[in-house]
This record gives structure tokens, C-alpha cells and sequence, in this order.
């Protein structure tokens, strides 16, 4: 990303905590191929591949950003930690919901491959689980929240995440050691 689309994205943000609703729009298509590549990474790490869409989950990221109200992002770095918060919550209210539909009510239900059906379920009992000792990790340390968000949901790489928080990757790496520690800790 350029210096001119930084600045422009840092104005943006400001027009938008005035009230232009339109900014949003704007700093997604400036960021838009940042967002797509964040997206990519995570749906590839995704069991099945084909669970979840990588443009439909920016997608629904920026739907979900542009219902929230009273963003007080300051710049690129904010935005793109928030985004990374957003794609958390579309990935658990996804996995959610797609268990529901797994389930079926009523409907009989046949699995032939019961190893895929196994592991799908894991999958998503984790990500619910890792979504639960967020909230309550939140309350010790929100930074360790938001390197793991970065880290687990947008699937940014350490310098990355690094750039985004304005620390250093070793502070990152210590970091993600810490709430690995404090989350295993809590599974216990």
C-alpha cells in the first residue's frame, strides 16, 4: 500500500466518524485487495475448502462494518484490526450456523464419509471454543485478543500483525506464546 492510499484511508476514516456513511465504501475499495488477500488465507485453512467463500466472507465483513455504529477508527492500522475482529465473528456466527444446518431438525440425515462428518464437527467445536476463551481473555488482555484474532481469523503473518499494532515481531511472537499459554491454561 502506498503513502497516498494511507493518507487517503486515515481521511477517510475521519469523514466517516463524522458521519459520511459513504467512506466506508470508499476505504473498503482502496483496501479491498488487502481485505480479499486476509480473507484467502483463512478460507484456506478452512477443513473442506468450500465451507466458506473468501469473497463472501469480506463481504459480509463489510456489511457488518458498515452496520456498526460510532467507529472510531484512526487509521489503516485500526481499520484493518477491526476487520480482523469482523472476520472473527463472521467465521464463528458461520461455523454456528452451519452446524445448525448439519443438524437438520426433522430432516433424515445421511453421512457416508463419517471420518468427514468427525472432523467437520471438531472444526467447529473449536472455533467455538477459541471464540469463548476470546471473550474471557478479552477481560485480561485485550492485545493478545487482537494478535490472535489477526493471527487465527485474518491469518496475517507476524510482521503484519506487527505493522498493524506498532510493535515489534518478537513483542507478536511473545505474544501469541502468551495467549497460547493462557488459553491452553484455560482449557484445562
Amino acid at each position: 500500500m502506498t503513502e497516498e492510499n494511507t493518507g487517503q484511508v486515515t481521511q477517510l476514516l475521519q469523514a466517516a466518524a463524522d458521519g459520511d456513511r459513504a467512506a466506508i465504501g470508499r476505504i473498503y475499495a482502496i483496501l479491498y485487495p488487502e481485505l480479499k488477500a486476509m480473507a484467502h488465507r483463512r478460507v484456506r485453512h478452512e477443513a473442506g475448502g468450500d465451507a466458506l467463500d473468501t469473497t463472501a466472507l469480506v463481504h459480509e465483513s463489510y456489511l457488518r462494518l458498515v452496520k456498526g455504529d460510532n467507529l472510531s477508527l484512526q487509521n489503516r492500522r485500526h481499520f484493518m484490526a477491526y476487520a480482523a475482529h469482523v472476520m472473527r465473528s463472521v467465521v464463528v456466527d458461520f461455523v454456528r450456523q452451519a452446524r445448525a444446518q448439519r443438524r437438520g431438525g426433522d430432516q433424515l440425515q445421511v453421512t457416508l464419509n463419517t471420518n468427514l462428518a468427525d472432523s467437520l464437527e471438531s472444526s467447529v467445536s473449536e472455533i467455538e471454543r477459541l471464540d469463548q476463551l476470546l471473550v474471557e481473555l478479552a477481560e485480561i488482555d485485550p492485545r493478545l485478543v487482537a494478535v490472535v484474532e489477526m493471527r487465527y481469523f485474518a491469518a496475517l503473518e507476524v510482521s503484519q500483525i506487527a505493522e498493524f499494532l506498532e510493535i515489534s515481531d518478537r513483542t507478536v511472537q511473545r505474544d501469541l506464546k502468551r495467549a497460547r499459554l493462557l488459553l491452553i491454561d484455560e482449557c484445562r
